[in-house]
C-alpha cells in the first residue's frame, strides 16, 4: 500500500508539473517517446511503467538531477549503519613470511 500511494503522488506530480509547463499530453508523450495512453497510465502512478519512461518525463520537466540523488549513498543512514556494525573492534596484525605490515 505504502508503494501505491508513493507512486499515486509521483504521477501527479508528475501530471501537475507537466500541465505548469503548459505542455499538452500530445506533446510530453512525444518527447518522452512513448504513447499517450502511457503517459495517462504514468500519470495515474501505474507500477507497470518502466524507470526509464519515468527518467524521460523527469529529463523533459528538466528535473533529471532529482533521479540521479534517489538514493544517494554517501546518505544512506540504515546501510551505512549496517557497515559500521561490521567494522571490527580491533585490527591485529597479520602472521606471515616477511609481513612488515607497511602499506
Amino acid at each position: 500500500m505504502p508503494v501505491v500511494r508513493a507512486l499515486g503522488k509521483l504521477g501527479d506530480d508528475i501530471a501537475l508539473a507537466r500541465r505548469r509547463r503548459h505542455i499538452t499530453q500530445e506533446s510530453m508523450a512525444e518527447r518522452i517517446h512513448t504513447s499517450v495512453a502511457t503517459l495517462r497510465r504514468l500519470e495515474k502512478g501505474d507500477p507497470r511503467i518502466p524507470i526509464g519512461t519515468v527518467a524521460q518525463a523527469f529529463h523533459v520537466l528538466g528535473e533529471l538531477p532529482k533521479i540521479t540523488g534517489l538514493l544517494d549513498t554517501a546518505a544512506d543512514d540504515i546501510g551505512l549503519a549496517l557497515m559500521n556494525q561490521q567494522v571490527p573492534q580491533r585490527v591485529r596484525k597479520k602472521r606471515g613470511k616477511g609481513d612488515s605490515g607497511a602499506l
